[in-house]
């Protein structure tokens, strides 16, 4: 009887202790934000009304902007081993203040980490260039710290340098399906399948890299199997967002998973690096879906005529319901350009994109099918001279000609530097009569505002790093992060090469690695720089002119010529008047020097380049490259 008696008592007493806790809690005491003198040690000197009072007053905004600066007062949490002292640098390698060649290093004492690696177009002075990849210099001289590359997503400015980059820091590659299938594909094509190490990693998975933990966390973007990163060190997690856009409703897969950007965010996040190819746009990116309603309807208004639809090679969704319209409207389906072919059977392979039996077709099936009861679906969609769609309006091509009857249909917005290119390419489809559609038959991969605020609402960071885009975008992401209150000591607006360096607490830029652009030309890589880059461009502007002369091997007296021959300076047929006097010139600078006893042949060439640039300077103003060449007799 005793013993029941001192049971019920202590009942009693732990249910009046837990009642008293609850009082507390709910006047404040011990809350996140309850007491006048909580507010004054985070340095907010402002009375706040609390609990529903404030919640009363606050709109949804303010309430937003409130949790922001909260959390960013509130020390940050960390899992793994913390070094005394030891510091998180962040230090993007490319990709900033430009469109592509996307490449980030993080860096905790031995461990680093790159993000993506990927590859830029050239732009229109880089004569001959094929692709532009990134510097990695840094990484190279820290090979011993690289654990890995973490890739987001598979498009060429993500990936592209990849084949590249590995032949000097060739490190674990981790990536989700799709995009180690098309990387698999680059490695296959240059021959690096047996010497790169490969791991492929499924959403809501943690690899650990060093002193890194990431997470691959499921994103939507215009193409399949897009992933953020949530980067976890012994200092804070960042959270890296690749490319991405908030679709509810995809055409393949899942939609973006919020529910997890939103517990991290309540974990705690150092920060955020967040897309800002879009931050100029107000509102929220449409659905891809919307795209196949604008197809249906095209499909619908030209029955009677052959569609060709030009789109990027990686963007598996639209090729998904370019199909689904050609499949509703009975029409055969072919696949034009090696990219695309490549990367839809990549597709196909993994199950990422589903064809009715009997709607694909070879392109040498396409003459036994009606012109209106068939579809191109081909690569070109940006321009690029040596992509199906550029030769097809060339008239290159050798298996499909366009002309009238024909509706090309641009499924894609024009890379900022590509629209001329692609205006060239509109011009040459309408002069061989052609009907070309080229607007709003397309829905961006990237968020516009409202989707980049959400995004940071639920992650709250403590600091913000806009990443993927020009200048402008940058600051424009620059602009809606302090509209949630985020102020400039908390925004960091980086140039490539720049270290930026974290504790729990604070960050600060504390210098500059290495950066640049190494330019591809066929099998060469790095062979092109400046020298070569400003000489074909003087060859471009003035052409060249070559002097060729014979001088006595024992004498040194000149035995013939100078003969002279110009490419891409003047027509010879129209100017013969001109090289006869070229030719006295320069015989005259050779003799001359000649009789002065000068011998040296780096001198002769010297003298005869001079007095000829003169020549032809005052002539025609202009500075054609000169090659003077002497041979022995």
């Amino acid at each position: 009887m005793d013993n029941k008696e001192q049971k019920e008592a202590r009942n009693r007493q732990e249910q009046n202790e837990s009642v008293a806790r609850r009082g507390r809690k709910e006047s404040g005491h011990g809350s996140r934000t309850g007491s006048k003198a909580q507010n004054q040690s985070r340095g907010d000197k402002s009375s706040r009304p609390s609990g529903d009072a404030r919640a009363l007053k606050e709109s949804r905004v303010q309430k937003a902007v409130r949790q922001l600066r909260e959390r960013r007062e509130q020390p940050e949490k960390s899992s793994g081993k913390e070094t005394p002292g030891g510091k998180l640098r962040i230090i993007p390698l490319g990709g900033l203040e430009e469109i592509g060649m996307n490449i980030t290093a993080f860096e905790y004492e031995d461990s680093i980490v790159v993000v993506d690696c990927g590859m830029a177009f050239p732009s229109e002075d880089m004569y001959g260039v094929d692709c532009v990849i990134p510097d990695t210099t840094y990484l190279q001289n820290n090979l011993d710290k690289v654990r890995g590359f973490v890739i987001t997503h598979g498009h060429e400015d993500h990936i592209g340098a990849l084949p590249y980059v590995l032949r000097d820091v060739n490190v674990p590659i981790y990536a989700t399906r799709l995009t180690m299938g098309i990387i698999e594909g680059k490695l296959t094509e240059h021959g690096m399948m047996n010497t790169t190490e490969r791991h492929v990693v499924k959403f809501g998975q943690t690899v650990t890299l060093g002193a890194f933990r990431v997470e691959f966390i499921k994103t939507n973007h215009s193409i399949v199997d897009a992933a953020a990163l949530a980067i976890t060190s012994p200092v804070g997690t960042v959270i890296h967002t690749g490319d991405f856009k908030v679709d509810f409703t995809p055409v393949y897969g899942d939609a973006i998973d919020l529910q997890r950007f939103a517990e991290l965010g309540r974990k705690g996040v150092l920060a955020l690096l967040c897309d800002s190819t879009n931050a100029e746009r107000p509102g929220y990116t449409p659905s891809e879906k919307t795209v196949g309603k604008t197809f249906d309807m095209l499909f619908s208004e030209h029955r009677d005529s052959r569609l060709l639809i030009a789109t990027f090679a990686s963007n598996v969704d639209r090729v998904q319901q370019i199909i689904n319209s050609a499949y509703k409207f009975g029409r055969k389906v072919v696949v034009e350009g090696r990219s695309m072919v490549n990367i839809i059977s990549i597709a196909q392979q993994l199950g990422c994109i589903t064809i009715p039996a009997n709607t694909l077709i070879d392109i040498d099936e396409l003459k036994n099918y009606p012109e209106e009861k068939t579809v191109i679906v081909t690569t070109g969609s940006q321009g690029e001279s040596m992509a199906a769609l550029s030769r097809i309006a060339e008239g290159t091509h050798r298996k499909i000609k366009v002309g009238p009857g024909d509706t090309v249909i641009f499924s894609s917005n024009p890379i900022p530097g590509n629209e001329k290119a692609v205006t060239n390419t509109i011009n040459l489809l309408l002069m061989k009569g052609a009907n070309v559609i080229s607007s709003d038959v397309h829905a961006s991969g990237h968020p516009c505002q409202e989707e980049i605020k959400l995004i940071y609402t639920l992650v709250q960071p403590k600091f913000c790093v806009p990443v993927h885009g020009e200048y402008k975008h940058l600051k424009a992401h620059e602009r809606i992060c302090k509209e949630l209150g985020y102020d400039d000591k908390h925004i960091f607006l980086l140039q490539s090469g720049d270290v930026l360096e974290f504790t729990k607490n604070s960050a600060k830029v504390t210098g500059r690695v290495q950066v640049g652009e190494i330019m591809v030309d066929g099998l060469g890589v790095g062979d092109v720089g400046n020298v070569v880059l400003r000489d074909r461009q003087h060859l471009a502007e003035d052409g060249v002119v070559f002097v060729t002369f014979v001088l006595d091997q024992y004498m040194g007296d000149l035995v013939s010529g100078p003969e002279i021959a110009s490419r891409g300076f003047v027509y010879l047929k129209e100017a013969d008047d001109m090289m006869v006097e070229a030719q006295t010139v320069a015989r005259d600078a050779i003799e001359t020097n000649l009789a002065r006893g000068i011998s040296d042949w780096s001198k002769l060439k010297s003298a005869v380049r001079d007095d000829l640039g003169d020549y032809f300077w005052k002539k025609t103003k202009r500075r054609p490259m000169i090659i003077a060449m002497i041979m022995e007799a």
